[in-house]
């Protein structure tokens, strides 16, 4: 059957989005749910920066409306990001690769993902995927493309040369993304255990057309995409 996921979400729960100024969650993981609901969607994890949401009654409310809501952290390793889905709490603890390798290793139950890893300098990994392809399960497709530039090919690249499914997520800070950017899994049903399965396997259909360049929107990323890259990091 088709299973229709969203793997990066974030809220306005989430402590680090409140930090910036365009990319500030709108939602709380409860509008969330009902907003995945009405569009269709069987499976969201959800991603906070640095800490996972682990209050049981979003969980509860997933079930009722029939969605698989996964415990998934956008964690900063060695200042990238990278997804952690079926996190535990001691993932908030990772600091370097070293211990994302570790934490993998003592937690086969979960999946990591590499997220825009081709994008914004300062946090996206970069050279870093190479250099620990390893560890990595999948990559991310993000929803931030043009017809004219598409920094995913290189994912798309990394993603052949090491034989790593590509998975279309929307990184959700506004709900009206949502349906933006997501992928299609044929699997046995909306499990964790089958979705990772489908997701290794590739059996993935993945939608996530061009992004519109003259939105206000596109322009805030932009914006702040370029400030990122322009500060200073704290041990300039």
């Amino acid at each position: 059957m088709k299973i229709k996921t969203n793997l990066h979400f974030h809220t306005k729960d989430d402590i680090e989005d409140k930090k910036g100024a365009s990319l500030v969650a709108d939602h709380d993981l409860s509008e969330g749910l009902k907003k995945a609901k009405e569009l269709g969607f069987q499976v969201l994890a959800v991603t906070c920066h640095n800490f996972v949401t682990d209050d049981e009654k979003y969980y509860k409310e997933a079930d009722e409306l029939g969605i698989t809501l996964i415990r998934g952290i956008e964690k900063s390793v060695e200042k990238r990001d990278v997804l952690i889905l079926n996190a535990d709490k001691s993932a908030e603890k990772i600091e370097t690769f070293q211990d994302l390798k570790k934490y993998k290793s003592g937690h086969p139950e979960s999946f990591i993902i590499a997220p825009h890893p081709f994008f914004d300098a300062k946090h996206s990994l970069g050279e870093k995927l190479e250099e620990n392809a390893d560890i990595f399960d999948a990559v991310e497709y993000s929803w931030f493309h043009f017809k004219f530039l598409n920094f995913n090919k290189k994912a798309e690249y990394f993603s052949k040369k090491h034989n790593i499914p590509v998975i279309a997520t929307s990184d959700t800070h506004h709900l009206h993304k949502l349906n933006g950017s997501y992928a299609f899994l044929e699997a046995e049903n909306n499990s964790l255990e089958s979705v990772f399965k489908a997701i290794r396997e590739n059996k993935i259909e993945n939608f996530s057309p061009p992004t519109k360049f003259w939105s206000g929107y596109t322009w805030r990323i932009i914006g702040k995409t370029f400030l990122n890259i322009l500060k200073p990091s704290k041990d300039d």
